[in-house]
């Protein structure tokens, strides 16, 4: 696993072995940040369910300036710290151990971008962007990136946020809501 472009370009984040972790695809990855290359500069990233830490860092890599990572998983949580350790990040990558459910509900401030992927074996995308529209962490023109699978159910519109795109990667979909 590495980081695509930006500060960070290039470099390999630690290796790892762990059932629970299925990183976002190169393929995935550079799609999203095609997509932000304008609006990632000097940004607030949400990244929920944040597993290695990949699109975290690579968001900090392209020019945010602050990401909040959240992750229930203890193990998860130490491979973040360890890629920050080996990058050299600081306080600009707050790492959370909580369920993001739990986080979303407490959530006081609001994001420019929200990065989300959710466990697949979980099937919780629909449920994420419902609390993610319910939160404090969406303001207008919030974007928010979520991945799901084909049998999941992800609306168009919820009542903050509506969908901007809806794409197939194989087995896999990515969805671009914007808040309004």
């Amino acid at each position: 696993m590495r980081v695509i472009a930006g500060k960070y370009g290039g470099r390999k984040l630690v290796s790892f072995k762990a059932d629970h972790i299925r990183p976002t695809t190169d393929r995935v990855k550079e799609t999203i940040f095609n997509k932000l290359q304008f609006d990632i500069e000097e940004s607030d990233i949400l990244d929920l369910f944040s597993g290695t830490g990949s699109l975290a860092i690579e968001s900090l890599s392209r020019g945010a300036s602050f990401v909040q990572a959240v992750e229930s998983s203890g193990k998860s949580v130490s491979i973040i710290n360890s890629n920050k350790k080996l990058l050299g990040i600081g306080e600009e990558l707050k790492v959370t151990n909580l369920d993001v459910f739990k986080y979303l509900k407490k959530c006081d401030r609001a994001f420019d971008i929200i990065l989300v992927d959710p466990p697949f074996t979980k099937k919780i995308a629909h449920e994420a962007l419902i609390a993610i529209d319910q939160s404090e962490a969406i303001k207008p023109g919030t974007e928010i990136f979520i991945e799901s699978t084909s049998q999941e159910k992800v609306e168009e519109v919820y009542e903050k946020i509506k969908r901007k795109s809806h794409k197939s990667y194989g087995d896999k979909f990515l969805s671009q809501y914007i808040c309004g």
